[in-house]
């Protein structure tokens, strides 16, 4: 972490002399997350709200990256690290560029409401995208890495602001999320919900933190006295501001029913730390501050806080980023950046020998389904504009050229039983039926997009709640699968979503699985890159494929019994962590090398080989299972993890860090306590159970502690 607690204090006792300028009225006005300006004392105006979730979104042109669920899936720490990096610059760019033009508008800031660090414990809920996946681990390091990516490496100046969302137990439903009190042990709370906002903080030195729409315990989390002042700034020592969700406040009288007007919401909000609101009721602060609901020191250290993160900026007194040049906006590095997280991301499910395919003359590949050509599936949600678009069959095209014919069929509509509204129902199957009997190999591009799953009433999904009622891909979807499976002809499925699906039936016929989720605007380059074989799949799974929802508990049950691949009780179709690539990378070997007595960290030396005929990078992934504590979690968890790379045949000897904390386990109280002593630990290239060993023909290497 960027250690900024001199340039901290500086930026405060400036935003304190600011602050102590102006009158109650103008620091209540800066409290909004569209400041205005105060002219007197050469204050410009500034908006709060800006996102930056895989690049900066909503504010123009900007480099596409994958959907945060894609970026997990690469297990990159510094690529995702780069990718905040890339976001941070443009912006930095943009917001050169536009406020010289006086442009101060929504989304046009330097305060990125990212990354999104809720666990995805639902593979229902539609924000999963936005997530790093099921495990608080994986999700602790790479919203770390986000964070210093976009906040940059500078002592006196941050690059821009990051901010760790929705603090703190958050993960659907969508449709009642104004309304509803998540309910977590203290157990579950430490050991699961907390650790990736802990780390964004204690490690990260995030600038910001935003609360979530619903209660937790039965306190609104924007308002929580537990939340927001015991946790966050009393136990963890965080320093930034916090922020609301976008028109959060308002529950607390119209939704929650634990305030009655908007002046008790304000007051409840402010007096428990939250600095900025996002929305309106923060225009009833002054009546609250009238009617004694508030202090003026409360209302005064809100704005302290806030102008505080604008001295960090150096959006006074001006930066070496002042420089970044617009050009930077979506150049040919970042949208390399892009492309090689595109190419890490994409998950190989299956490969009975079909991939990578080859390009040949006299050959022809079809190319079916809603999501084939589909810009919109390209993008996830809180996304950019890019300049330019490239779709999975535009890729395919580009690759082929002249050297084979590519046939396309839309296939079906993505969610509607018919693509015209005057057709029969499935009107496009037979086209499909066709084109795939006359291709020797087909791509089939299924999956949803952000009008399917993502944000209770945002943008596509203003009137759906954004959350998935179950596992299943859309009726038309699976006619049209079952209908191209059929022919006979080996079908590859390409599987465009945010989040986990049924594909029992692919993983049944399909000669291969993909999952892609929404690979970013240039994705359809780097699926084609990794169809033909130009680069080997290296992706891994951030999240469990289950079989079904039999062994799930209710949405809306917030226990983690049964969830994830930690506590799941039955067997996953595809597991957490799990990943094929075109070669063959295998842990031989792996012993304890060191250990320090002091922090408990241990050391693990492996050898590594590529056994495989391919190039390819692939994840080594490190589990811990303590074998007596009744603390411990049911199965195992992830503790440690690196990417490399191998040329075939290649071998490596490889160290990583395990840390001291892997061994600590949760009790019932939320608090972290020495294990049982006999542990086990597990290297190899996913999961030590059953089923990744049965998909992958590979078992972990056991270390006994």
């Amino acid at each position: 972490m960027v250690n900024r607690e001199k340039a901290r204090a500086k930026a405060r006792e400036r935003a304190k002399e600011l602050v102590n300028q102006m009158t109650i009225e103008e620091r209540a006005s800066q409290l909004r997350y569209d400041a205005p300006a105060i002219e007197r004392l050469g204050i410009p105006a500034y908006n709060w709200w800006g996102e930056a979730l895989h690049g900066v979104a909503r504010a123009g042109t900007a480099t596409s990256f994958p959907q945060a669920i894609g970026m997990a899936a690469t297990f990159d720490t510094e690529l995702v690290h780069k990718a905040g990096d890339v976001a941070a610059t443009e912006g930095r760019a943009k917001y050169n560029a536009l406020s010289a033009e006086n442009d101060r508008d929504i989304y046009k800031g330097l305060t990125f409401w990212s990354p999104n660090v809720n666990i995805f414990r639902d593979p229902r809920w539609g924000r999963g995208q936005e997530t790093y996946g099921e495990d608080p681990y994986l999700t602790s390091r790479l919203g770390v890495a986000y964070v210093e990516g976009l906040q940059g490496d500078g002592e006196d100046v941050m690059k821009s602001a990051a901010c760790a969302k929705h603090f703190a137990v958050h993960s659907g439903p969508e449709a009642v999320r104004h309304e509803f009190n998540a309910t977590a042990t203290k157990k579950d709370m430490a050991e699961t919900y907390l650790p990736a906002f802990k780390a964004c903080v204690q490690e990260a030195g995030v600038e910001a933190v935003m609360g979530a729409y619903n209660r937790t315990n039965g306190e609104p989390c924007c308002g929580s006295r537990t939340l927001i002042k015991e946790i966050l700034r009393d136990q963890w020592g965080f320093k930034g501001h916090f922020v609301s969700d976008c028109w959060a406040i308002k529950d607390f009288h119209e939704n929650h029913m634990v305030t009655h007007t908007p002046e008790e919401s304000a007051a409840l909000a402010i007096k428990n730390g939250c600095d900025i609101n996002c929305g309106v009721t923060y225009l009833h602060l002054l009546k609250a501050y009238q009617e004694g609901l508030v202090t003026e020191e409360e209302i005064t250290e809100a704005a302290v806080r806030a102008f505080t993160a604008r001295y960090l900026l150096g959006l006074f007194d001006g930066s070496g980023y002042d420089d970044i040049p617009y050009e930077k906006v979506e150049c040919s590095e970042h949208l390399e950046v892009a492309q090689q997280m595109a190419r890490e991301a994409v998950v190989l499910l299956k490969n009975d020998g079909v991939l990578p395919l080859k390009v040949s003359a006299g050959r022809t590949i079809g190319v079916i389904g809603p999501n084939a050509n589909s810009r919109e599936a390209l993008v996830g949600n809180y996304h950019g504009t890019a300049s330019r678009y490239v779709t999975i069959l535009e890729g395919i095209q580009d690759k082929v050229g002249h050297n084979g014919r590519v046939l396309y069929s839309e296939g079906s509509h993505l969610f509607k039983d018919r693509v015209e509204n005057l057709a029969l129902a499935n009107d496009r199957i037979a086209e499909a039926v066709t084109v795939a009997k006359h291709s020797d190999v087909v791509v089939l591009c299924l999956g949803l997009n952000e009008t399917l799953e993502g944000e209770q009433g945002d943008t596509g999904n203003s009137y759906a709640a954004g959350d998935k009622p179950d596992l299943g891909l859309p009726q038309c979807q699976i006619d049209l699968m079952e209908a191209v499976l059929a022919t006979g002809k080996p079908v590859i499925v390409c599987l465009m979503t945010g989040s986990a699906m049924d594909l029992n039936l692919a993983q049944e016929k399909a000669a291969a699985v993909l999952q892609l989720w929404y690979p970013g605007a240039g994705g359809g380059k780097a699926v084609a890159d990794i169809l033909f074989g130009e680069c080997s799949p290296s992706g891994k799974l951030p999240v469990t494929f289950y079989r079904s929802l039999a062994g799930l508990p209710d949405f809306e049950d917030y226990s983690m019994k049964g969830r994830t691949y930690r506590y799941m009780e039955e067997e996953a179709l595809y597991p957490f962590g799990y990943g094929l690539t075109y070669g063959d990378v295998v842990v031989e070997s792996a012993s304890l090398s060191s250990k320090d007595e002091a922090s408990g960290d241990v050391t693990v030396h492996m050898s590594v080989k590529n056994r495989g005929n391919a190039a390819t990078g692939d994840v080594v992934q490190i589990y811990v299972k303590d074998l007596e504590s009744p603390f411990a979690v049911a199965n195992h968890s992830l503790c440690a993890f690196e990417r490399i790379f191998l040329e075939a045949g290649e071998s490596r000897e490889l160290t990583v860090r395990v840390p001291g904390s892997a061994f600590l386990v949760v009790n019932d109280e939320g608090e972290f306590v020495p294990g049982s002593g006999r542990c086990l630990l597990y290297a190899g290239t996913g999961q030590p159970d059953g089923r990744t060993a049965a998909l992958s023909g590979k078992k972990c290497v056991e270390i006994a502690l």
